[in-house]
């Protein structure tokens, strides 16, 4: 039977790692680039970046900022932007599987999105299902940095559960705005406007399961 600090020192090994784990793979060569395959499934089915600024509601100025990273796009957005380009989530972040199940090793957790610059440095995450095909759910790890005055609430089908691993979490949810800390956990509809932030001047780190929709 493992006593309270014993626990207490796996959980801060654990911590430790995961931290490591962001910092040694947050180099741009780690960073699979979403614009790059947005625009080459928008344009290998002859989509319009006006025509997908019609499907999604987003302007076209943003969507070719996203286009040629130099802006990076929340993970509510890339949900929509999949659904409006009529493919997975996964075809835009390199994680598009064929499997049935979907193991993720320690070893293997690799950093698959990051802001485009630090003036865009919102958040980094990691997917743990990788390989798995026609899923509607998304799991990450998330390190979450504090709230910026650019930052704009999400909205997209779906609904996500967020348990905290570490830190303070701030959530806007509508009009609402709720703090949560370590071991706290959360549960939306997707259709609410929200935003994830670090509710403190470290990052925060969680773990989110984003059910995406059937559609």
């Amino acid at each position: 039977m493992s006593m309270p600090g014993e626990e207490s020192k796996r959980y801060q090994h654990f911590l430790k790692e995961l931290t490591e784990h962001f910092e040694d793979n947050e180099m741009p060569e780690a960073v699979e680039s979403v614009g790059d395959k947005i625009k080459k499934i928008r344009e290998t089915k002859g989509i319009s970046l006006e025509e997908l600024s019609s499907r999604t509601g987003f302007p076209v100025e943003l969507l070719s900022q996203i286009e040629n990273r130099t802006v990076s796009p929340q993970i509510g957005t890339i949900i929509k932007l999949a659904k409006s380009l009529n493919t997975v989530f996964g075809s835009l972040t390199s994680e598009e599987g064929e499997n049935t199940y979907s193991i993720v090793r320690q070893s293997e957790r690799k950093v698959v999105s990051r802001s485009a610059s630090q003036r865009e440095h919102h958040y980094t995450y990691m997917t743990l299902a990788s390989d798995v095909k026609e899923r509607h759910m998304e799991s990450f790890i998330v390190k979450l940095e504090p709230e910026t005055p650019d930052q704009e609430l999400s909205v997209h089908d779906g609904e996500e559960f967020i348990f905290v691993i570490d830190g303070e979490m701030k959530v806007r949810l509508g009009e609402k705005v709720e703090v949560l800390s370590t071991g706290d956990t959360i549960y939306y509809l997707s259709k609410v406007p929200h935003l994830v932030t670090s509710n403190r001047d470290e990052p925060t780190y969680i773990l989110a399961v984003i059910y995406t929709g059937s559609d």
